[in-house]
């Protein structure tokens, strides 16, 4: 064994410089007498000879060398391979279950456990060897650090399974290269584990000049054990086919929690830690940090909660500078520092763009980031240099090679650069953007600058989606959440752009139906205006008064009718009881009113302010011709369908002459007609009319628009009304099914459509199923329509028609089975 660390010191030798030769000048007075220079030569042949011989046959006459286990060389001089101890793993079940299939088996592949710095790849790999060395493995763990060292280590377990001496003279003789030597042995040798950790340079583990997928230099997929590598890259390119990766993720919250049990079991209870262990998303580094704070006999904060909310105020706790953090392993186990090292390596690759995109990406919301967000003007102007579309594009997939952003989708079936045409949003660990944050703070001279860059792209986006129109739907819905940077510190002076950049966006969203970050959008423009110009200006009633709308459109009726008198009272006082703007609140405001079921005040204010727009705008104009509709609908409400369905056949007349037929309050007007044709038995007309609006709100709006739920939704309760109950409750299933996805399981819309399943149910003589449903739809309207709503009245009558009919059912199933259909 000595010779053979010396032979491999020799060999790591020959490798760090180049060999010279040398000839000397002058020759020695007895080399120029023949006689005395051929009988020395032809001895020192014979003696060469016969050690070669010698060596040989000790070669050939021992016993082959087994693989031995790592515990016996680390006893020995081989403490380089001693594995990380570790106790206990959370929350890698799934990871280890297919890492021990792959010792057993690795059918010609290697293991890469891998993603951003501090999830707990070692440690995975760590309890993996443990496993293995209990279960007889030989186990050898090697840390990268340079290629000199890795080829010592590499050289150190083929000697622990049977390298010669004399194969190692003839690779440092250069007759064969080192790592097929190295692998021939191991290929011959079975149940080992080789850990190669924290391999974060792929490229520099050889051989020079090529990628690792060639399989040429140190890591290969072959022999009976199991090659196991840790590292942060996580491109299928860099390992090429027959690695196996394994890209760990942040731990769920039951196995994060317990992580931080098990550091600190006196802290708090179960739920504590699960709740600080989502505030510290899940990682097992943040994780570790804390726990071992909290275990501290020193620390100021000693429970879960505390340190929760301690980290809303001084989030240094997990982001504090290191004295030694310039060393590599030091760095790792610091949460801040353990990203640096990434961004340090990607930077001496060549992408010096990676740690600038970091820091703009963790400035903006913690949702999806569009792509197209990011510019090369963007990042020219913060970092003061050029920047191209190429350096970008590296920077973004850098990133994502070394798991310090993700992806919201899927991967495209090619690759998993962010190249890709079809990956258009990226995603930050809380964490990462929460840390990556803080350490711009300390490191911009005027992050001011940055915020101004940001908020000036933003603002250029916005106008690109809404001047594009339907097609950038999507678009607008991505880029809605980030939009809180424009307003945040708005002054007078920004504060007419901000304005005309939001509000369109916000119409924008309204149209797709995008409720949520409509609401977002707007409330964000409510606060700029209401800190900048006050609550009177008129440019604040009015987003207060939008803002109101997308609380109806949203559900929340009650909290809308409540803005939409503030706004009234405002306006009268502002503007005058007769301005078009006072008009609108007042016509809103009887929306609001109808929404939360007071249906005979509501058609009062709808008859008085359409009778005050007919005056001041004029009997065609759109908003005179909405305020008609709406007071239809209410008088349809208060029960008088004849006079509802003539408003709405006379408003419908008008919106096809003035908008034309295509328009939404078109299409909602004679979506409203057949509600009231329903409303007078005359199911045949309503369920053509409706099937003509879903067919055109499909072709208009799109399957999913909460309008075009709308009018499915609406069809099949006509259909369910003409009895046809199997074709109603399937179109309800479905209509339920995307309207929780839509628009959320709370939203009165799918409450109605569970509660019309229901119905359709009931007619089909499914009443175990109506009742349940009906049960459940009465639970979440009194929750969050009240017990008095008449929707919740609605639910109560329909649960006790069930009941009674459920009970009637299993007297006399017969009777019922024949009288399904009536019964509905």
């Amino acid at each position: 064994m000595a010779s053979a660390v010396a032979v491999a010191a020799a060999l790591m030798t020959a490798a760090s410089g180049p060999v010279a030769n040398y000839a000397s000048a002058t020759v020695p007075s007895w080399a120029t007498h023949a006689w005395l220079v051929w009988p020395v030569f032809g001895l020192l042949t014979v003696v060469g000879t016969g050690l070669l011989l010698w060596e040989r046959r000790l070669s050939e006459d021992g016993p082959p060398v087994p693989p031995v286990p790592v515990g016996r060389l680390a006893h020995d001089r081989h403490g380089s391979l001693r594995r990380r101890h570790v106790e206990r793993v959370r929350g890698r079940e799934e990871e280890l279950a297919v890492l021990t299939r792959m010792l057993r088996r690795p059918d010609g592949r290697f293991a890469v456990v891998c993603g951003a710095g501090g999830l707990g790849k070692t440690t995975v790999a760590a309890q993996l060897a443990t496993r293995a060395e209990e279960a007889g493995w030989a186990v050898f763990w090697m840390r990268w650090h340079e290629p000199a060292d890795l080829a010592q280590q590499w050289i150190q377990v083929a000697v622990a399974c049977g390298l010669s001496d004399a194969d190692l003279e003839s690779a440092r003789a250069g007759q064969r290269s080192l790592p097929d030597l190295v692998w021939n042995r191991l290929e011959g040798s079975r149940r080992w584990l080789v850990v190669l950790d924290n391999v974060d340079e792929p490229e520099a583990v050889g051989p020079a000049g090529e990628p690792v997928a060639h399989y040429r230099g140190w890591i290969r997929p072959h022999g009976r054990g199991l090659l196991l590598v840790t590292s942060r890259d996580t491109s299928e390119r860099t390992w090429g086919p027959r690695g196996r990766l394994l890209r760990l993720k942040p731990l769920e919250t039951p196995a994060a929690g317990q992580v931080l049990l098990d550091a600190a079991p006196q802290a708090g209870t179960g739920q504590q830690a699960g709740e600080l262990a989502v505030r510290l998303g899940g990682l097992p580094l943040a994780l570790r940090t804390a726990g071992s704070y909290l275990a501290a006999p020193t620390s100021r904060y000693k429970t879960f909660d505390r340190y929760r909310r301690a980290l809303d105020i001084e989030p240094a706790l997990l982001a504090a500078e290191h004295p030694d953090a310039s060393r590599p392993e030091v760095a790792r186990t610091v949460v801040r520092h353990t990203w640096e090292l990434s961004l340090d390596q990607l930077a001496a690759e060549g992408s010096a763009q990676a740690r600038p995109l970091l820091r703009l990406l963790a400035l903006l919301a913690p949702e999806p980031v569009p792509l197209s967000l990011i510019t090369p003007g963007l990042l020219t102007s913060v970092t003061g240099g050029r920047v191209t579309a190429v350096d970008v594009e590296a920077a973004f997939a850098g990133l994502h090679r070394f798991g310090l952003l993700g992806l919201p989708d899927p991967p495209p079936a090619q690759g998993t650069y962010l190249r890709d045409d079809d990956i258009t949003q990226v995603v930050l660990h809380p964490l990462v953007r929460e840390i990556s944050a803080l350490a711009l703070a300390t490191e911009a001279a005027d992050i001011a600058a940055w915020h101004r860059a940001l908020a000036a792209r933003l603002a250029e986006a916005a106008h690109e989606v809404v001047s594009t129109g339907r097609s950038a739907w999507p678009a607008a819905r991505r880029l809605a959440p980030h939009t809180a940077l424009l307003s945040a510190q708005a002054t007078a002076e920004d504060l007419p752009g901000i304005r005309d950049t939001l509000r369109p966006l916000a119409a924008l969203l309204r149209e797709a139906g995008a409720y949520g970050p409509e609401y977002a959008v707007l409330l964000q423009l409510l606060g700029a205006q209401g800190r900048v110009l006050g609550s009177a200006h008129t440019d604040t009633l009015t987003s207060r008064n939008d803002l109101a709308r997308a609380l109806y459109r949203r559900g929340d009726y009650a909290q809308a009718a409540a803005l939409h008198r503030e706004t009234l009272v405002d306006r009268v006082r502002a503007l005058g009881a007769d301005h078009p703007h006072t008009l609108t609140s007042r016509n809103d405001l009887a929306r609001a009113l109808y929404g939360i079921g007071h249906y005979t005040q509501a058609a009062a204010l709808h008859r008085q302010t359409l009778a005050d727009r007919e005056r001041v705008l004029g009997a065609d104009h759109p908003h005179t011709l909405a305020t008609r509709d709406d007071l239809a609908r209410a008088v349809r409400r208060t029960g008088d369908y004849a006079q509802a369905a003539a408003l709405h056949r006379r408003t419908l007349e008008d919106c096809v002459r003035v908008l034309g037929p295509d328009h939404p309050h078109t299409l909602a007007t004679r979506n409203n007609l057949a509600h009231a044709l329903r409303g007078m038995g005359d199911h045949a007309q309503a369920v053509a009319l409706h099937r003509q609006t879903l067919d055109d709100r499909i072709r208009t709006l799109g399957p999913d628009h909460p309008h075009t739920l709308t009018s499915r939704n609406d069809l099949a309760r006509a259909l369910d009304g003409m009895g046809d109950h199997a074709q109603a409750a399937a179109l309800h299933r479905r209509t339920l099914e995307d309207c929780v996805r839509v628009l959320g399981p709370d939203h009165p819309h799918t409450l109605a459509t569970r509660n019309n399943l229901a119905h359709a149910l009931r007619g089909m003589g499914d009443h175990a199923q109506a009742v349940a449903l009906h049960r459940q739809t009465l639970d979440d309207r009194i929750r969050t329509l009240g017990p008095d709503h008449p929707h919740t009245l609605t639910s109560r009558t329909d649960l006790e028609l069930a009941l009674a009919m459920s009970r009637t059912a299993r007297r006399r199933p017969r009777r019922w089975s024949r009288r399904g259909t009536a019964g509905g």
